[in-house]
């Protein structure tokens, strides 16, 4: 397996955010077309928060409703009384593009959230990591 090899190499570079100004309703549009589950909040550019979609589960009681109708119901009645800057994670564990995929693994197996947003030294937001991208990382390594 190669050693140090920096996060840079693995991270998505084409990412989708959303501002304080976005709402919840565009967040879930934007999981459901993406089918992603975690979108950086930037101002600028600069990385002030993630939203995740189960932190859009938690808030619409999702998981206890069977029937979609009463999901949607819950969920416009929710998403109206919360915004992104409410829901959000503004405490964000991040890293540098030079930071190795071995150290970015050793994080995230130490944490209960599954990406970290990826940096440059002025917080501006230059790409993302996932569990996923990790895995497929390390599966890639076993068939080589």
């Amino acid at each position: 397996m190669k050693q140090n090899v920096p996060v840079a190499e693995i991270m998505t570079k084409e990412l989708i955010t959303l501002t304080l100004s976005n709402s919840l309703y565009d967040a879930e549009k934007l999981f459901k077309k993406h089918k992603i589950r975690h979108i950086p909040i930037v101002e600028e550019d600069k990385l002030i928060g993630v939203l995740s979609y189960s932190d859009l589960l938690k808030i619409s009681y999702a998981d206890v409703l069977d029937d979609e109708d009463d999901f949607m119901d819950v969920s416009s009645v929710v998403y109206d009384m919360y915004s992104i800057r409410q829901v959000m994670a503004k405490v964000v564990v991040s890293a540098l593009p030079t930071a190795t995929i071995k150290e970015v693994t050793e994080i995230l197996s130490k944490q209960s959230f599954h990406s970290i947003p990826i940096v440059d030294e002025d917080n501006m937001l230059r790409g993302i990591v996932t569990t996923t991208d990790l895995l497929k990382y390390f599966l890639k390594q076993y068939s080589q």
